[in-house]
């Protein structure tokens, strides 16, 4: 089971009908036009056009899973005074002062370009459950990094 926000939801229900009623044609029509080239035993377009229709349909499920085990969090119900599953966190990276903010939200919502965090990363792990003002020293690749807490707050 996943928590998730309600548009994290219904971007997968869109992305989930986008597969199904345009890609799942187009992987079929691949497969339809390739066959008609002949001798299938020898047909390195067919091949392929099976291989991307199984990786398509391993996508559909996939998502399919994600949406049934769904469990969307009410963010009007969330508490702002400790960080967790969706809680925009502002911080201070203690050794060079740099400021980040980033939204904790479950893997399938996860999008840096968005300031969205995974909650099984190391930073979202190293702030669950802090409050403002704490600091937080978490494990990351490349060594060690101390953050300090300055606001928590629900999108």
């Amino acid at each position: 089971m996943a928590y998730m926000s309600q548009d994290g939801y219904d971007k997968m229900v869109a992305e989930l009908k986008r597969l199904e009623s345009i890609e799942r044609p187009k992987a079929s029509a691949a497969i339809a036009e390739a066959a008609d080239k002949g001798d299938l035993s020898e047909n390195s377009e067919y091949d392929a056009a099976k291989e991307a229709q199984a990786h398509l349909e391993d996508k559909i499920n996939k998502l399919k899973l994600a949406i049934a085990e769904a469990k969307i969090v009410d963010t009007s119900r969330l508490s702002t005074d400790t960080v967790q599953i969706l809680s925009k966190v502002e911080m201070t990276n203690i050794a060079t002062k740099a400021k980040m903010t980033y939204t904790i939200v479950s893997e399938s919502e996860a999008n840096l370009k968005e300031g969205k965090i995974s909650i099984k990363t190391p930073i979202a792990q190293g702030l669950l459950n802090k409050k403002v003002g704490d600091e937080a020293e978490i494990k990351i690749p490349r060594g060690t990094i101390r953050l300090r807490i300055d606001k928590i707050s629900v999108e």
